[in-house]
């Protein structure tokens, strides 16, 4: 077994790079595990459980490169690799002699070019620092970065919305998706522009209202991300808020959604009473018991335009009823299709804690999952390891999944999953997936459902209709 351990200096590289730089070395051949990271605390935990020991003094400025390979060839080539992808990420602006050097922060990068919104993907605990440069240079700001805690997040949009002249808004942090003006920033589809302006407290649940308009010939102005906390009790809806005022005042936008992880109850009726003196018409589509799930969302917004809604896709799959006496699995990437699947089923199956009741519903992108490896959007490995472990389980009556499909997202997502599909239904499971994701999009929506539905899986455009299908095949198995 060859190994090697690198800490590069001056290599900052954001988290979606790195991740997808792991999942790229990982899968050469010879290589047993590859780690590419910024050395934080938590990335150095995990070079330690994989074998390496790593030097006491490292900065979280620092990238960290582990990778274990059966022969110093194979090694070799893993290390080429990651130089490969750093190196087509850091190579500095080309510019004539005598011109200007390349912006080195945010606020001469705003002064340099016509800017409207910065992105932020650096670690959390600097991001908060980056985002006040951002705002003082009046750019609306978008903060990929995770792992920034609650109080600074109300303290960036408190500052933001005390700059209110400038109408800078807050995106995040932990904003994964938005679309401005036409340009998808983080994982995103391809939508056709139009006349809805959406402000999204959920990554997933905008990219499945987009998608759902999009089916329906519907486009979209701009999508805000506001971050999942938004809505919670302890921001108090402050960047969704802003966000329905720039929307309002946008000329391109004609009718305006709200989409949303479960909010806290005030904070919904705030967000109500100020929607309804914003002048422009604005449906809500905050999940949660009574409240209509996106799909129902997506089909009011459609009728409100007068336009003619298109029923979702879906595929019958090979098997037709769940394991006898099984119970759900859901293993999902996207947290807010995975809440939409649980307020769903927790009606449907007439109980508050599916757990107790044997059924699990996993959402695989929280950060607890994805801590020192790729988003499951990026490597499905994570998710085939578990399908594969539930299909040994007996007591695993019905397999549900999502599969979103956008910029940022692996290429070749159903291929991933098929042999696991093929796997369950050759022992009487069926396998149900809710596929996000538009035509336009850069891994063939047609083509990915084709994939599916031929290893045997039931494919449908609507998560709900995916999870109210789950159950019926669940009950008609003898599960609860």
């Amino acid at each position: 077994m060859s190994r090697s351990l690198q800490v590069r200096k001056g290599a900052y590289v954001d988290s979606v790079t790195l991740m997808q730089a792991s999942r790229s070395v990982a899968a050469l051949p010879g290589v047993h595990s590859a780690l590419v990271a910024m050395a934080t605390e938590l990335n150095l935990d995990l070079a330690t459980t994989m074998g390496f020991t790593p030097p006491a003094q490292v900065s979280p400025n620092e990238m960290l490169v582990a990778v274990a390979a059966e022969s110093e060839e194979a090694l070799t080539s893993a290390l080429a690799e990651v130089d490969r992808v750093v190196a087509a990420v850091t190579a500095p602006a080309v510019s004539e002699f005598g011109g200007a050097p390349a912006p080195l922060t945010i606020r001469s990068a705003a002064r340099s070019a016509d800017a409207q919104v910065a992105l932020i993907s650096t670690p959390g605990r600097y991001a908060v620092a980056d985002a006040v440069d951002a705002i003082d240079a009046g750019l609306h700001t978008m903060i990929f970065s995770d792992n920034v805690s609650l109080e600074h997040e109300v303290a960036l949009k408190r500052y933001a919305a005390s700059r209110d002249a400038d109408g800078v808004i807050v995106m995040g942090p932990d904003c994964g998706t938005a679309v401005i003006g036409g340009v998808g920033l983080g994982f995103a589809n391809v939508v056709r522009p139009g006349p809805v302006g959406i402000v999204a407290a959920s990554g997933t649940g905008a990219q499945h209202l987009m998608t759902l308009l999009d089916g329906s010939g519907v486009g979209v102005s701009h999508c805000v991300g506001v971050g999942g906390r938004d809505l919670s009790e302890q921001v108090g809806a402050l960047s969704t808020v802003a966000a329905l005022d720039l929307l309002a005042a946008d000329e391109a936008t004609e009718l305006v959604v709200v989409v949303s992880k479960p909010p806290a109850p005030g904070v919904a009726q705030r967000v109500q009473d100020h929607a309804d003196r914003l002048g422009k018409p604005v449906v809500l589509g905050l999940l949660g018991e009574g409240r209509p799930d996106i799909t129902e969302t997506a089909h009011q917004v459609v009728t409100a335009l007068g336009l003619q809604w298109q029923p979702p896709e879906r595929r019958q799959g090979a098997v037709a009823e769940g394991r006898p006496g099984g119970r759900l699995r859901g293993l999902f990437a996207g947290g807010t299709l995975r809440d939409e699947a649980m307020i769903l089923a927790k009606h449907r199956l007439g109980t508050d804690d599916l757990g107790a009741a044997g059924h699990l519903l996993l959402d695989f992108g929280d950060d607890e999952l994805t801590q020192g490896r790729p988003h499951p959007m990026i490597d499905g490995s994570i998710r085939v390891d578990a399908m594969l472990a539930e299909i040994k389980d007996e007591r695993c009556g019905v397999l549900l999944l999502d599969l979103v499909l956008g910029h940022g997202a692996t290429l070749e997502p159903a291929a991933e999953l098929s042999d696991a599909v093929r796997a369950a239904t050759t022992v009487g499971v069926p396998v149900l997936v809710s596929l996000v994701g538009t035509r336009d999009d850069p891994q063939d929506r047609g083509r990915q459902a084709e994939v599916l539905h031929q290893a045997g899986a039931w494919v449908f455009g609507s998560n709900a209709q995916a999870t109210r299908t789950a159950l019926d095949l669940l009950v008609a198995g003898g599960g609860p």
